[in-house]
């Protein structure tokens, strides 16, 4: 029997629903990497030693509003709420010359949280940060805009063991599904939303939103099939 988890937030609609069709990253994946109106940033994540990076992608925007009890971006400003846990950048725009001109010192204190900026937004003037933490289990709070639209969110939150460090990333893309014969509605309504853990290149999370009536607009854990590499299959074999 497959088992189920909920994801603590659902989603917020309040204009039009997605009309992409396919299994793939939203069109704002593209979006930040060509967006050229930001503040100074790093480009791309920078390791450190034993810390865990926290980065989300895929749609026009996204921010980590929150990680366990601390606020990150304010989803009204989409702001950092504390400045202090901004890394120090350079004051001119454009990507820099990371960490050199930076201030990346690790993290000592187990509650320690440090954001990044790492790209510009697909929405003009607003900045993609990365999170920095120690490894442990944190809650993670989301927020996607799949359209270039601030009043369309999708919400997301989960809970994970970040027991290695490395970099995770939370991607939202859309479910391909079979088309089957239905009523006008059904054949209408968007592909669902999906969000993905990937720890390095690897996926080791997936959470779907729901259409059925009875958890309609919630984000549920589903399995997740791995595949074993040829290498791996020839020893098993053996």
């Amino acid at each position: 029997m497959n088992k189920k988890h909920y994801a603590l937030w659902t989603s917020t609609i309040v204009t039009a629903s997605l009309f992409l069709s396919g299994c793939q990253l939203l069109t704002g994946y593209q979006k930040i990497d060509e967006a050229k109106s930001a503040q100074a940033w790093v480009g791309k994540i920078q390791p450190i030693d034993g810390e865990v990076n926290i980065a989300c992608v895929g749609t026009y925007h996204c921010e980590i509003v929150q990680i366990d009890k601390t606020l990150i971006i304010a989803p009204d400003s989409h702001k950092p709420v504390n400045p202090q846990i901004v890394v120090d950048m350079p004051s001119y725009q454009g990507a820099i010359n990371a960490p050199a001109s930076m201030d990346m010192t690790p993290l000592i204190n187990k509650n320690a949280i440090k954001i990044v900026p790492l790209a510009a937004s697909g929405m003009p003037g607003l900045t993609n940060y990365y999170a920095r933490v120690l490894p442990a289990k944190h809650e993670v709070h989301v927020n996607f805009y799949p359209e270039n639209n601030m009043s369309y969110i999708e919400r997301f939150a989960m809970i994970h063991d970040f027991a290695e460090a490395g970099t995770y990333q939370l991607r939202a893309y859309q479910k391909n599904m079979s088309k089957k014969p239905g009523s006008l509605l059904e054949t209408a309504s968007p592909e669902p939303l999906c969000i993905e853990l990937l720890q390095g290149n690897e996926v080791q999370r997936r959470f779907c939103k729901q259409l059925e009536a009875e958890h309609q607009g919630e984000f549920v854990e589903t399995d997740i099939i791995k595949t074993v590499s040829s290498s791996k299959a020839k020893k098993i074999k053996a």
